[in-house]
Order: C-alpha cells, then sequence, then structure tokens
C-alpha cells in the first residue's frame, strides 16, 4: 500500500466484527499506513467508555463515528426494516465523511475502504467514490466457502430460496473436505425458521455481490489451519490469525470494561487448574440453563473464572444458585469481561469452557488451549 497509503476501516456494529478489525487496524498503523476506524455513534461511544485512559492517549489510529442511520434503537425496529433503512441512510454520512478526510488532507487522501463484509454497503460507497474497496471476512474459509456455495445448493434442490433445507443429506465441496450436515450450515438456526430466513436473505444471499464488487477478500483465518477449504478459493488472502499487538497494547474494541483484578486473581492460582468459561457477546441464556453452568463448574472442584455479562440473562438479572457465591468464594471468579487474550495465555489457564465463536477459536488455538464444548442452547455447527 505504500507509506502515504490512507486505510478507513469499517466493522459490522458488534462485537465479533470490532475487536478483529480493529487488531488488523494497529497492525497496519504498525507498518506506517494512516488508518481511521469508522463505527456507528453507539459503537463508537461503548469503545470510547471501555478503552483505559493510558491506551487512549496513545491510540496509534483515528477512531470517528457516524450516525446510526435509524431514528429508533435497534431492538425497537422491524429488523427488516433496519437492514433496508440504516444503510440507506449511513452511506450518506459515510460518504460524506471520507469526502471531508480527502478535502482536508490531500497529502493522505483515502486509498482503500476495508469494511466487514457483512456491512458491504460499504464497499459500494468505496466503489463509488473510485477507492479501491477490500472486503474483511470475520470468519473461517470453511464458512465462507459453503456461503458461496449457496445458489449451487438452491439449484441443486438441496435448500430453498430462504435456505431452508428440502434435502436433508450431507453435502460435499470436495474430497478433501468432510462432508457438512444440512444443520451445520452457517445459516442454519435450529427452531426459528424465521430467523433463519432473515440471515440467509439479508446476509448470505448478499455476500457473493459484495465478493465480486470487491478488489480484494481477506480473511481471519490462516492456511496451515484451513489449506483445503484454501485451495478452493485461491484468490482469498488467509491474514489470521488476528491477535492482540504487544507494542501497541492490547485493547481491541471492547464494548464492555475489562475487569482489572483478573490477572492478579489468576497469578494466585496453580499452574493449569482454571477453567475459563465465557460465550461470547451477544449468546443469552435463561434462568435454567444459568444455573446449570453455575452447579456444572461448581462440581468440577476445580478454580474457574466465568465471564457474566450484564445482558447475559434473557431480559433479566441473573441469579445465582442458593449459596452458589459462598460455597465457590475462595476458588472461583465471576467477571463482567475479561482480557481474554491474556487469560487464555495465562499459565494458570487449563482449559476454555467456550461458545466456539470465531474469534474466540482463534484465540484459543493461538495460545495452545484445550476447549470444552457442546452447550446446547448455542449452534455450535462445525467448530465443536
Amino acid at each position: 500500500m505504500g507509506n502515504k497509503s490512507h486505510v478507513i476501516v469499517v466493522p459490522f456494529p458488534a462485537q465479533g466484527h470490532v475487536a478483529p478489525l480493529m487488531k488488523l487496524a494497529y497492525s497496519l498503523a504498525d507498518h506506517g499506513i494512516k488508518v481511521t476506524f469508522i463505527n456507528t455513534e453507539s459503537i463508537h461511544m461503548r469503545i470510547m467508555s471501555a478503552m483505559p485512559e493510558e491506551f487512549a492517549e496513545q491510540c496509534p489510529i483515528s477512531l470517528v463515528s457516524i450516525p446510526e442511520g435509524l431514528e429508533s434503537k435497534p431492538d425497537e425496529q422491524d429488523k427488516e426494516e433496519a437492514v433496508e433503512i440504516a444503510p440507506r441512510s449511513t452511506r450518506v454520512h459515510l460518504q460524506n465523511l471520507i469526502q471531508n478526510i480527502n478535502q482536508v488532507n490531500n497529502d493522505v487522501k483515502v486509498t482503500h475502504v476495508v469494511a466487514d463484509i457483512a456491512n458491504g454497503w460499504v464497499l459500494e460507497v468505496a466503489k463509488k467514490l473510485f477507492i479501491k474497496p477490500v472486503a474483511f471476512v470475520p470468519y473461517g474459509l470453511g464458512n465462507l466457502a459453503f456461503i458461496l456455495h449457496a445458489p449451487k445448493l438452491i439449484e441443486a434442490g438441496i435448500i430453498d430460496v430462504d435456505g431452508i433445507p428440502i434435502k436433508r443429506e450431507p453435502i460435499c465441496l470436495s474430497k478433501e473436505i468432510p462432508a457438512w450436515n444440512i444443520d451445520e450450515l452457517t445459516w442454519s438456526i435450529q427452531g426459528d425458521s424465521e430467523e433463519q430466513k432473515f440471515v440467509f436473505r439479508n446476509f448470505v444471499k448478499t455476500t457473493g455481490e459484495y465478493v465480486r464488487i470487491s478488489d480484494s477478500l481477506i480473511v481471519n483465518s490462516f492456511y496451515e489451519l484451513e489449506s483445503s477449504v484454501s485451495n478452493l478459493l485461491p484468490n482469498i488472502l488467509p491474514i489470521g490469525p488476528l491477535i492482540a499487538n504487544a507494542r501497541l497494547g492490547t485493547f481491541s474494541g471492547n464494548l464492555w470494561p475489562e475487569d482489572s483484578t483478573t490477572l492478579s486473581w489468576l497469578d494466585k492460582q496453580p499452574a493449569r487448574s482454571v477453567i475459563y468459561a465465557a460465550f461470547g457477546s451477544t449468546l443469552v441464556c435463561n434462568q435454567q440453563q444459568f444455573n446449570e453452568l453455575a452447579l456444572g463448574l461448581e462440581m468440577t472442584g476445580q478454580p474457574f473464572l466465568w465471564v457474566v455479562r450484564s445482558d447475559f440473562m434473557k431480559g433479566d438479572i441473573a441469579e445465582y444458585p442458593d449459596g452458589f457465591m459462598e460455597r465457590n468464594e475462595s476458588h472461583g471468579k465471576i467477571v463482567k469481561w475479561a482480557p481474554q487474550e491474556k487469560v487464555l495465555a495465562h499459565p494458570s489457564t487449563a482449559c476454555y469452557f467456550s461458545h466456539c465463536g470465531w474469534n474466540s477459536t482463534m484465540e484459543g488455538v493461538t495460545n495452545g488451549i484445550n476447549f470444552i464444548t457442546g452447550i446446547t442452547f448455542v449452534k455450535l455447527g462445525r467448530l465443536a
């Protein structure tokens, strides 16, 4: 890209999409490239609130925001309407922002726009402004291959136009790749056909078009992990695993402040003794499921570090089983958010009880950690 490159980075507004792109942004900045990281206003505010003050003072990238594009909160808006209206409104704000940046920075104009593939409309804005669009895929090559294969699955009568299975038979892309069951596909949402239709219509079906308009396609994976799939997609560049850069600090766009006592607690635990339990940024459970998780951790008899977000329970505050906190006070620690990569790299951590989201999987694999999987109230899919 050269020393005078200026890269705009636009993630999809969710924790699992912001974090890997922010790590990529730091890496670009570390190579002397000017980076402007653009979030919606609500995500930007949460990032700034969670960012440690000492890091904010040395942040190597410019953090800016654009309006949401919705008059009401996302949870008050019809999802179909939000997907249609928000990009239409927000793209105007993004286009104006890029044009203003170019007017102010004549010597370092925007040369590339890197956008999450779920934010494909951003790539269209870049194309319109004659700026090179780069699509970023925050999940693995295997999932991407099946998403790009969706039109052929429709043509073959295996799924309908909404992604709903017609034939329940294993799907095989090549002899080097194990066959996938129909329920393992990325857009498969058990027990909620309307949600599945929404995801397929608004994200899966659009991916192929956004891939076609992109100058480059980069993926948070690496060849050694998915070599057989990578060989099927030769024009795609695996750039992962995207992990925190120690030279630039470890803040990677968290939407929750990290608990500062986590690492000092781990320091006091025996080597390879702690079960780290964390289930991403969107998974929610009901009270019965929460109780099962709590009692399961207790029954192991091992020290445990459990991340319980403030919104982990469906529309309610989590209530722990009677006496749970008292019985586990000496060897259990519960936090709202943890410095996950540091936890996974800590010598006291024995294993990772995980929902197997892609970022979590990359971080665990990078640190050589053992996984515990098999949560029944979340779709683990192929990763488990």
